[in-house]
């Protein structure tokens, strides 16, 4: 049997980020929950692989109350020391400050425009964007797009959220395909 082709970037002995690639990556997500949980977890990865966090990404799930912004808006000191010592996520104090600081700001968004995926869908008319690269290289770090998306969640006072994280996340909920044309999943997505 023949071996699919996948984008570059994939480890091909991780089963999780094989199933990430084949799975989740460039798919379109409308669900608020799910955003804020891909924007959280892009925010963690700052400085870092997106593998470390993916393979985090269970334990962020328990640790972060399945993302649910409500929830942790709540947190307290105790809990942020709690965080501080789980083993299971990324152990740095400003990104799990930004991660409850960036539930507020979310919640704000949310209710300033119904959802959270009416307001980052708008940085893309509302559609994916269709690239067509040709290998791992081609891929941009970050676009206009992004840097405005990055300028403006910034203004709203969200943190850990430069213009490559901000296109990094585009890519994962999908409002960009960056399937490079070889990869089986690029015309599926």
């Amino acid at each position: 049997m023949k071996e699919k082709r996948r984008c570059e970037w994939v480890n091909p002995k991780n089963e999780l980020y094989i199933k990430y690639h084949d799975e989740e990556w460039g798919v379109p997500v409308h669900d608020d929950r799910k955003l804020f949980e891909m924007l959280i977890l892009e925010g963690a990865q700052a400085g870092l692989s997106w593998e470390t966090v993916l393979n985090k990404r269970e334990n962020y799930k328990q640790a972060f109350d399945n993302f649910d912004a409500n929830k942790i808006i709540k947190y307290d000191e105790n809990k942020f020391n709690e965080l501080m010592n789980n083993a299971g996520i990324i152990r740095n104090k400003l990104k799990i400050r930004a991660t409850i600081l960036n539930a507020q700001k979310f919640l704000e968004v949310q209710k300033e425009f119904g959802t959270f995926d009416k307001y980052i869908w708008s940085f893309v008319n509302h559609k994916p964007i269709e690239n067509s690269f040709e290998k791992l290289s081609d891929l941009p770090a970050k676009t206009e797009i992004s840097d405005l998306m990055s300028k403006d969640l910034k203004k709203r006072g969200f943190k850990f959220i430069g213009s490559t994280i901000c296109y990094a996340f585009m890519q994962g909920v999908g409002m960009v395909n960056d399937h490079v044309k070889e990869c089986f999943r690029y015309k599926e997505v």
